[in-house]
C-alpha cells in the first residue's frame, strides 16, 4: 500500500469541489434554469394578462412551441451531435438568451404602449407585436432544447466516466437544482412583478438573462477545459454511416440480440453515400437533406432498444395534471387564490424533490429498470385520487354541458366587439363574462383530492423521469445521443400537443374532468409499456446471465458495450 501521497486537507477539499467540472456544471444549470423558470411563468402570466385574463393565447403559444420541437427535434439533435461540443454549448446558449432578452424588451414596448397600439389599423399592429412575442419565444424554446440536449444528455455522461452511480447522482442532483429554482425563481418574478409591474418584471428578466448568459458562458469554458474527453467526438462520416445503418428494419426481426442490433456495422459502407457522388451535391439532394435526417432519426430511434421505455415517458407528457398554465388556471376557477397556488407549487416542487432522492436509493438496492417499474406504480396509485376528485363534491364536471361552450361564445361575441378591440387584443369582453357566470363553489373536497393526487404522484414521476433518461443515457451510442434525445424530445412534445389541443377543445371547467380521465388514461398506457419493456428485459437478461457479475449487471440496467 502507497502511503507516500500527501493527504489532502479540508480546506484543499472544498476548493477542489468548488473547482470541479462537476460543480461547475451543477452551477451552469442552476443559472440557465433559474432563468428559464423565470421566463416560463412569467410568458404565461404575460399571455394571461395581455389576453384578458384568457387562457386562449397561452395555449395556442404551447401548441406553438410543442408543434416546433415535434418537427425540429431531430434535426436539432443531430445538428448537435455533428457539431464539436463547445460550439454547440455556446451557439445554443447565446440563440436562447438573446431570444428572451429581445421578447423581454418587445413585451415591455407592448405593456408600455398597449393602448396606443390597439388603435393602431384596427388592432393588427398589436396582433403582430403578439406574433413575434410568441415566434421569438419559440426559437427560444428551440435554443433551449439543444441546451437541453447537449449539457444533460452528452456533457455529464461524460463528466460522469464509465460511473454509473456517479451517473446517477449527478442526475438526481440535477433534478434536485430543477426543483429548488421551479419554488424560487417564480417566486421572486412574481414578487417583483406584484410590487412593481408586468413592465419592470420584463425588463428583470431581459437584464438577468444578459448577466447570466455571460457567467453560462465561462462556466461551460471552464468545465471543456477540465474535462479533456468532451474535445473528442466522433467525425461526421462516422456518424452519418451508424445514422444509415440504424435506420435499417430492426435487427431484432432477424434474431440478433439487443447488443448487436445497438452496434452499427461500420463494415457496410456500400449503404453510405460517396462523397463524390454527384447527387449528394445537387441542390435538390442538398434541399432534402432536413427530411432525410428526420426520417433517419425517427427509425433510429425506434430501432432502439429502449424504444418502448423512451415512449412510456412521452405518454406522461399528455396530461393536464401538472402545475402549467393549464392546471392553474382551473384551479382559479374553483376559488383558489395565487397564494394557495404558490404554496402547492411549492409543495410539488418538495415532493418532486422527494422523489429524485428516493430514486437514488432505490436505484442502489434494486436496479435501475425495477426502480422504473416501481415508480411507476407509485405514480398510477396517487393519480388514483385525481380521479375520485372528478366525481367528489365540489367536482364542476358536467358531461351535459358542451365542451365546445367556450369556443362558440368567443366566437360569436367577437362580432359585437367595438372597433377598438378587434384583433387578438379583443377579447377583454368575451372571456370575463363566462368567468361572471361561474356558480359559487361549494365544497373544496375536489380540488383538494386532486391537489392531493398530483402533488403526491410527483415522488413516482420524477423517479421514474430519472430511470428513462439514465436508461437513454446508458444505452445510446455517443455519436447518437444529439439524434436520439431530440427525437425522444420530439415525442414528449407530441404529447404534449395532444394535451393542448384537448384544452382548446374543452376550456370550460365542466369538460375538466374529462380531461383528468383520459390524462390518467394515457399515463397508465404509458407504465403499461415500460411494464412491458422491464418484463423483456429482467426476464431475459435474469435468466441468459452466466456469472453472478453479469447477474447484477443486467439487474443495474441494460448494460451494452460502450462507444470509445
Amino acid at each position: 500500500m502507497d502511503n507516500s501521497a500527501p493527504k489532502k486537507t479540508c480546506c484543499e477539499s472544498v476548493r477542489d469541489f468548488f473547482t470541479s467540472a462537476k460543480f461547475l456544471i451543477y452551477m451552469s444549470h442552476a443559472l440557465s434554469t433559474w432563468g428559464d423558470r423565470m421566463w416560463n411563468f412569467a410568458v404565461a402570466v404575460f399571455l394571461v394578462e395581455l389576453y384578458g385574463n384568457s387562457l386562449l393565447l397561452t395555449a395556442v403559444y404551447g401548441l406553438v412551441v410543442a408543434g416546433s420541437v415535434l418537427l425540429l427535434g431531430a434535426i436539432i439533435g443531430d445538428w448537435v451531435d455533428k457539431n464539436p461540443r463547445l460550439k454547440v454549448a455556446q451557439t445554443s446558449l447565446l440563440v436562447q438568451n438573446s431570444c428572451v432578452i429581445v421578447c423581454g424588451i418587445l413585451l415591455m414596448v407592448v405593456f408600455q404602449f398597449k393602448e396606443q397600439l390597439a388603435e393602431l389599423y384596427n388592432g393588427w399592429i398589436l396582433t403582430i407585436c403578439y406574433i413575434l412575442v410568441i415566434s421569438i419565444a419559440n426559437v427560444a424554446n428551440l435554443a433551449s432544447t439543444a441546451t437541453s440536449i447537449t449539457i444533460q444528455r452528452d456533457w455529464v455522461v461524460v463528466v460522469a466516466g464509465q460511473d454509473s452511480s456517479k451517473l446517477a447522482d449527478m442526475n438526481a442532483t440535477v433534478r434536485i437544482i430543477d426543483q429548488l429554482t421551479n419554488i424560487l425563481a417564480p417566486m421572486l418574478v412574481g414578487q417583483i412583478m406584484s410590487f412593481g409591474s408586468h413592465f419592470i418584471g420584463c425588463g428583470f428578466i431581459s437584464g438577468w438573462n444578459l448577466c447570466s448568459m455571460c457567467v453560462e458562458y465561462a462556466l461551460l469554458w471552464k468545465v471543456y477545459q477540465k474535462t479533456p474527453a468532451l474535445a473528442s467526438k466522433g467525425g461526421q462520416k462516422e456518424q452519418q454511416q451508424e445514422l444509415k445503418h440504424l435506420s435499417s428494419p430492426k435487427d431484432s426481426e432477424s434474431g440478433q440480440s439487443p447488443e448487436e442490433s445497438s452496434q452499427p456495422l461500420m463494415n457496410e459502407t456500400s449503404i453510405v453515400a460517396t462523397p463524390d457522388s454527384p447527387k449528394q451535391h445537387s441542390c435538390c439532394y442538398q434541399m432534402a437533406e432536413p427530411l432525410r435526417t428526420l426520417k433517419a432519426g425517427w427509425v433510429a430511434y425506434y430501432n432502439q432498444n429502449i424504444f418502448l421505455a423512451g415512449m412510456s415517458l412521452a405518454f406522461l407528457y399528455m396530461t393536464v395534471l401538472g402545475f402549467d398554465c393549464i392546471t392553474t388556471g382551473y384551479a382559479y376557477t374553483q376559488g383558489l387564490n395565487g397564494s394557495v397556488l404558490s404554496l402547492l407549487m411549492g409543495a410539488s416542487a418538495v415532493s418532486g424533490i422527494c422523489g429524485t432522492v428516493a430514486f437514488t436509493w432505490v436505484r442502489k438496492k434494486c436496479g435501475l429498470i425495477r426502480t422504473g417499474f416501481i415508480s411507476g406504480t407509485a405514480q398510477l396509485s396517487c393519480l388514483i385520487l385525481c380521479v375520485a376528485s372528478v366525481f367528489a363534491p365540489g367536482s364542476p364536471f358536467d358531461l351535459s354541458v358542451s365542451p365546445f361552450q367556450d369556443i362558440y361564445t368567443h366566437l360569436i361575441g367577437e362580432k359585437a366587439l367595438p372597433e377598438a378591440d378587434y384583433g387578438l387584443g379583443g377579447g377583454n369582453a368575451t372571456t370575463a363574462a363566462p368567468a361572471e357566470e361561474l356558480p359559487p363553489l361549494q365544497s373544496y373536497m375536489s380540488v383538494s383530492l386532486l391537489f392531493a393526487g398530483v402533488i403526491a404522484a410527483r415522488v413516482g414521476l420524477w423517479s421514474f423521469d430519472l430511470t428513462v433518461t439514465q436508461l437513454i443515457q446508458e444505452n445510446v451510442m455517443e455519436s447518437e445521443r444529439g439524434v436520439i434525445n431530440g427525437v425522444q424530445n420530439s415525442m414528449n412534445y407530441l404529447l404534449d400537443l395532444v394535451h393542448f389541443i384537448m384544452v382548446i377543445l374543452a376550456p370550460n371547467p365542466e369538460a375538466f374532468g374529462l380531461l383528468v380521465i383520459i390524462s390518467v388514461s394515457f399515463v397508465a398506457m404509458g407504465h403499461i409499456m415500460y411494464f412491458g419493456f422491464a418484463f423483456k428485459s429482467l426476464g431475459s437478461r435474469l435468466f441468459l446471465c452466466c456469472s453472478p457479475e453479469q447477474k447484477a449487471e443486467a439487474v443495474d440496467g441494460l448494460s451494452l458495450p460502450t462507444t470509445v
